[in-house]
């Protein structure tokens, strides 16, 4: 039996231990082991029931997924399944840590489960593109209900040990050891003769539904309309339907077959490119590996305003306290009561409880004596885009702070290098910009200076992902990585107004492209304003955005911007006086307007994005491809299963992008449309993006 699962008896009881760190995933040799390990079970008469457990932080977290571009082999997480339902003896799985995905349904095919306290179960399949494939639409909703299980796997998120209880999930959380209690829990099925009712078989939470079909519908819902145009979530609808009208054996066999084809196709493969992106993007090649991150006990943030006050909430939800630190005691007080409200208001959803709103708001202290934050580990200046205040702000913080205290800037836009000489400990600063708001965006872009130092990069890296960010480490440019792409795509926008599309239009292909908003949303969601102060400070114009601003039209906040906003209402409507002032305009500076596809604007909007993406990557500026798509997956709204803007590129071609920019460089008279030359170089030798770091 592979060393990776464990054979030991404790009296009539055995004991089935994995062992394959760090999260036990389900790989082959653990399916091996499993599968022989219960049939040893099986056949030995004195063994009168079974335990399920895992050594190390957890149970096992899902199946290995570097298998998945892989043939399957025998036996599969199926065969598993199938031989604890052939165990005419009661097999407990014991629960701690994370069981997911292939690991819960592993769990689910036992007669019982316990769970440590502070164990999360989930189903995280759709998050890949995938759909549950052992078994999980099948057995779930018949322990726990169509409407809970229907959240867990069209969500992919995870629930409590409580709450698994609760739901009929767990049969009993375990306050001391968890395998004897296991034990102990099996010992007594055994003594009672409990009868032994596979999850497959159960029934009785499905009869109000399969008594008014209807409901499932009337569930289904929200789900469907959210996920329209992915495969996964319609998918994992159907499967779940078969629960109501399709014999189990055939509905487990069609789940696996859906299962296949989502893992086959496109949308997944995008989707698992992310997934594996993410892991990369915060590892660097030449960080040092005995390096030693500062241990991050307290910190500090420069600024109550919007930003400021949803960095200090990551730092409180994390259980880190957090100073605030504003100039006046007005400020202070109108940012902490943001603060309160915002977590107020998760609590009014039912997102964390009192007690968790308390808890959090006690952790953040706010004051107007920057003196106070003399003893803090890390400070995050988050104040006006202005770089003379910022260098007011670090003289401050240089004389105020404790030697190998970290020194981050959120700027956006500014150069990290000059903000650091403000200091006298340049080796101290970096970049680390958070996205609005700051309490609900994943992405971190760090930012390494030039004179960054290693500990202080990893000191970032490290609470990025405890206050629960994806972090991705760029180097210093106007812009960094995500804005500086986001700078292409804005100017090709006003060119496409000007040439004859209107917001609606430019808006509604990129939107049918598989974006949250289109860039005119986007502006009028954030403010017209914000870019329009940059780009008076910076000498530069947008015909139409800043004839709006001359206008008072900043967006949402005003009612008005490209579009029109109803009081009350974020819908945008298409407003006929900024179609004419588009169209005025168009006429001022001699431009003939004409009729532009959907598709030409798609391409008109991402090819230069792409082009600069290439540019970004000869520059260093990224360290790699998956970089730039973990970037704009998670601070910009790229749909996920498109797998980010490079990896797009990859699967269009780059040969045809490369040809349409300098069709689009013609047109427009614009050098800066030309392919970059990494680009192609690439499309000459026939290759894509994430070949680069794979032909050395």
């Amino acid at each position: 039996m592979p060393d990776v699962v464990e054979f030991r008896r404790e009296g009539a009881i055995a004991v089935i231990t994995v062992n394959h760190p760090p999260v036990n995933a389900l790989n082959n040799a653990m399916r091996k082991g499993l599968v022989e390990a219960l049939d040893r079970a099986r056949n030995d008469n004195d063994i009168k029931g079974v335990v399920i457990a895992a050594a190390g932080r957890t149970f096992i977290a899902g199946a290995d997924i570097t298998e998945f571009n892989q043939p399957p082999v025998s036996p599969t997480t199926i065969d598993v399944i199938e031989a604890i339902d052939a165990m005419p003896k009661p097999v407990v799985a014991a629960l701690h840590g994370t069981p997911l995905g292939g690991g819960l349904e592993v769990a689910l095919g036992c007669h019982f489960r316990v769970a440590a306290p502070g164990t999360r179960l989930g189903l995280p399949e759709i998050k890949l593109g995938l759909m549950p494939g052992a078994g999980g639409t099948q057995r779930l909703p018949r322990l726990i209900g169509m409407d809970k299980a229907m959240a867990m796997i069209l969500t992919g998120e995870q629930i409590t040990a409580d709450q698994a209880r609760d739901s009929g999930l767990v049969d009993q959380i375990v306050s001391d050891d968890l395998v004897s209690s296991a034990v102990a829990f099996a010992n007594r099925v055994v003594a009672e003769n409990r009868p032994l009712i596979r999850a497959r078989d159960r029934d009785d939470k499905l009869a109000d539904l399969r008594a008014n079909p209807a409901k499932f519908d009337e569930l289904a819902a929200p789900y469907a309309k959210r996920a329209r145009g992915l495969h996964a979530p319609a998918k994992a609808l159907e499967a779940l339907r078969w629960t109501l009208d399709v014999p189990v054996a055939e509905a487990l066999i069609r789940e696996r077959d859906a299962f296949i084809e989502l893992k086959n196709g496109a949308q997944s493969k995008a989707q698992r490119h992310i997934f594996f992106a993410e892991r990369e993007a915060a590892k660097v090649s030449d960080l040092p590996k005995d390096v030693k991150p500062v241990d991050v006990k307290r910190a500090a943030v420069i600024g109550a305003g919007t930003m400021g006050g949803g960095i200090a909430m990551c730092f409180a939800n994390a259980g880190i306290p957090v100073t605030v630190v504003e100039t006046g005691a007005d400020a202070l007080k109108r940012g902490l009561d943001l603060v309160a409200k915002n977590y107020q208001a998760s609590a009014k959803r039912g997102g964390m409880s009192a007690e968790d709103v308390e808890t959090r708001i006690g952790l953040i202290h706010g004051t107007i004596d920057i003196g106070e934050i003399a003893d803090t580990d890390m400070v995050i200046e988050a104040v006006f885009e202005d770089i003379g205040v910022k260098r007011e702000v670090f003289g401050k913080l240089d004389s105020t702070v404790k030697p190998g205290a970290v020194l981050a800037t959120n700027t956006s836009y500014l150069d990290v290098n000059e903000i650091a000489h403000f200091t006298k400990r340049p080796q101290s600063l970096l970049g680390m910009h958070f996205f609005s708001p700051a309490n609900v965006m994943r992405l971190l872009e760090i930012v390494r200076g030039a004179d960054t130092d290693p500990q202080a990069l990893a000191t970032a890296i490290g609470i990025a992902r405890k206050i629960g960010k994806v972090p991705v480490v760029v180097g210093v440019c106007h812009g960094f990585v995500g804005n500086r792409i986001l700078r292409v795509r804005s100017t090709e926008a006003e060119r496409l107004l000007l040439e004859g599309a209107l917001p609606q239009d430019v808006d509604g292909a990129l939107t049918a492209f598989g974006f949250p908003l289109g860039p005119f949303g986007v502006t009028d969601l954030a403010g017209l304003d914000i870019s329009w102060r940059m780009r008076k400070a910076q000498g530069a114009r947008a015909e139409i955005a800043d004839q709006l601003c001359e206008m008072g039209r900043f967006g949402q906040k005003t009612g008005k911007g490209f579009y029109l906003y109803e009081a009350g209402s974020r819908t945008p409507k298409p407003d006929p006086e900024v179609e004419a002032l588009i169209v005025a305009t168009s006429q001022r500076l001699g431009i003939p307007r004409r009729a532009l596809s959907r598709d030409e604007i798609t391409e008109r909007l991402l090819f230069p994005m792409i082009n600069e993406g290439a540019r970004i990557l000869e520059e260093g500026i990224a360290q790699r491809a998956g970089d730039i798509d973990v970037i704009w997956v998670y601070g910009y709204g790229f749909p996920a299963w498109r797998g980010g803007l490079m990896y797009y590129a990859d699967q269009v071609g780059l040969p045809y992008i490369r040809d349409r920019l300098t069709e689009f460089a013609k047109q427009a008279g614009d050098p800066k449309h030309e392919p970059a030359p990494l680009l192609k170089r690439l499309a000459a030798e026939g290759r894509g993006f994430g070949s680069l770091g794979k032909d050395n």
